[in-house]
């Protein structure tokens, strides 16, 4: 019986092959995407060319063509334009067949030349992974064979497996499909998971489409992020430099009145803002008026008990039908009323970035002198700490 060259009890093969697809994983998640499309973080030249290397035997990708691809999916998220969404293709189209997608995408000359920017383009990039974007597969395949026989095959095909299913598939699919939010974006992305490790913290989607450029994923205390663990080993050692993550937000006691760190504060940290609202306020306020109605009159409070959700969602997000239950459920309360166009005029204000600095100190200042002027003494509290928030950046 043909061997390779390398010996292996059947689990071996098994550790080999998820070794391998790991790896491949990561070079997606850190080099690809973190690195080359939203410039996270800068790779040590020996790191970023390991990825390249491998990527090419192990993917075939072409660095710019990925990059382009998923910066274009960023500008059109669920949107007419976007690469391969499932809002418009379809889970199951974007689940099976993603790769038909990207490739189609790949072959589009106005979203290389709009998106591809910054990439590689050195000899190595143009005349072998690009020109001989196939080959690399190939490579893999007779090396596989050598160091492991016919078992190596198999190895190979789990390679070639993997990125199409969990990257194309699951990422670009079931992460704008399933999954919870922790913060509600302009989009349907979802995290699927919390903890990031199969597809290297990609699981956390929502977080991303939340903070782009950040080279974290994670955002909870409960949230793991394997990728991120990487990226802090290897820069530890010298071997990469983190640029951005996601910002945090602090409480500055001594402050009592709004200026330009506090709105910068509330502008860049928008959807931490937005998200202690929605707990702090908006859920609170909701049991409380849930608790005020009878419950012998099912159908007013089953209505009202379902706005919840509806009330967090992102408003663009909502269809015609969920949009009209809400404006019902709504209707039964002047808190919640009142709760919820709070909660748009404070979205209102990052609307308004175009303003000058002034108008955006006068917009917030408004709009905490209105909600301290209700009584509703959870909008009040959160108004009086909107006053006191200031930026810092995360700790790394």
């Amino acid at each position: 019986m043909l061997e390779g060259l390398i010996a292996l009890p059947w689990w071996g093969y098994i550790v080999v092959a998820l070794v391998f697809t790991h790896i491949t994983i990561a070079g997606v998640t850190i080099y690809l995407h973190r690195h080359q499309a939203h410039r996270a973080l800068d790779l040590h030249p020996i790191i970023s060319h390991f990825f390249r290397f491998w990527l090419w035997l192990t993917t075939g990708m072409v660095t710019k063509e990925w990059a382009a691809i998923h910066r274009k999916h960023h500008a059109t998220s669920d949107r007419a334009g976007d690469p391969h969404s499932p809002q418009i293709y379809g889970i199951r189209k974007v689940f099976w067949d993603g790769v038909s997608l990207y490739r189609e995408a790949s072959r589009d000359q106005s979203i290389m030349d709009k998106y591809g920017h910054g990439c590689p383009s050195d000899w190595v990039e143009r005349n072998i992974y690009t020109r001989h974007s196939g080959k690399g597969v190939a490579l893999m395949l007779l090396v596989n064979l050598a160091l492991f026989g016919p078992i190596g095959l198999t190895i190979w095909a789990v390679q070639m497996i993997w990125i199409p299913l969990f990257a194309a598939g699951v990422i670009n699919g079931i992460g704008h499909y399933w999954g919870y939010r922790s913060y509600e974006v302009g989009d349907t992305s979802t995290n699927i998971v919390p903890w990031g490790i199969l597809i290297g913290g990609e699981e956390l989607h929502n977080n991303h489409h939340s903070f782009a450029s950040s080279a974290k994923l994670s955002s909870k205390w409960w949230e793991f992020d394997i990728g991120w663990m990487y990226i802090r080993m290897m820069e530890m050692v010298g071997l990469a430099r983190v640029k951005k993550i996601p910002p945090e937000l602090t409480c500055d006691t001594a402050k009592s009145h709004i200026d330009l760190d506090t709105v910068r504060a509330v502008i860049h940290a928008r959807f931490l803002v937005m998200a202690q609202f929605a707990r702090d306020v908006m859920k609170k306020v909701h049991r409380e008026e849930l608790k005020k109605l009878d419950r012998s009159d099912r159908e007013r409070w089953t209505l009202v008990k379902r706005a919840k959700r509806l009330m967090v969602r992102e408003a663009a997000l909502l269809d015609e039908g969920s949009h009209a239950r809400l404006q019902q459920a709504l209707a039964q309360s002047q808190a919640l009323q009142t709760v919820y166009a709070m909660k748009q005029k404070l979205q209102d204000i990052w609307q308004r970035s175009a303003t000058t600095q002034e108008h955006l100190i006068q917009a917030l200042q408004e709009w905490c002198r209105e909600a301290e002027a209700t009584r509703i003494q959870a909008l009040r509290a959160f108004a009086e700490r909107i006053r006191t928030y200031t930026l810092v950046p995360a700790a790394a």
